[in-house]
């Protein structure tokens, strides 16, 4: 699948809040500095769509992006900001599973890790919440380009072990890079051949 458009739709903290126009929704989320807004820039073709920063926890809205006319791309603000207050910890955990749980046009989450390292207590858990609530997902392992294919390869392998303790089955897994675009094709794929299902 190609995208030749993609359009800022909206801000929302509240799925009543959501752009009018009910369509099929792929949400991306993660934490802190794992690449989300790279990768969706990425995705698009347009550098300047979500905005990036160094910045942990700079999201703070759940963003709708109109895709090709036909689906969302949705950014979800990050989990696990261990350098912000409680409250606004609290107050970002509220949005984003106000948004999970109860937007009807969820289609998938993409759950973003960063591929160079073991993954992390905060992420296993909201991967298990997400399995506690049927919520359907999968895996992009982002930043491929930042060390060599075998190590990438090796430490997204032992990500997938470290999964499979606990679930029988892994979701759909990708490995990215939004400087060389590896994965970008495979994504966009999965994401329309989900939408020729529906």
């Amino acid at each position: 699948m190609k995208i030749r458009t993609a359009i800022f739709s909206g801000s929302s903290t509240r799925v009543e809040q959501k752009p009018a126009r009910k369509l099929p929704e792929f949400a991306f989320i993660g934490r802190s500095n794992v690449g989300k807004s790279s990768l969706i820039n990425a995705l698009t073709g347009n550098s300047k769509l979500a905005k990036t920063s160094q910045t942990p926890g700079k999201t703070q809205l759940v963003n709708h992006f109109l895709i090709n006319d036909n689906w969302y791309l949705v950014d979800l603000p990050g989990y696990g900001y261990a350098r912000l207050p409680d409250k606004e910890r609290a107050k970002l955990r509220h949005i984003i599973w106000d948004y999970v749980n109860r937007s009807e046009e969820l289609v998938m989450l993409f759950v973003l890790l960063d591929s160079r390292h073991d993954m992390q207590e905060v992420d296993l858990r909201f991967i298990a919440e997400l399995g506690e609530k049927g919520i359907p997902f999968g895996l992009i392992f982002t930043k491929a380009d930042k060390q060599g294919s075998t190590v990438t390869a090796a430490q997204v392998e032992k990500n997938k072990a470290r999964l499979l303790e606990e679930w029988e089955e892994l979701p759909p897994v990708f490995v990215s890079s939004s400087v060389s675009g590896l994965g970008k094709e495979e994504i966009l794929n999965y994401i329309g051949t989900v939408l020729q299902n529906l």
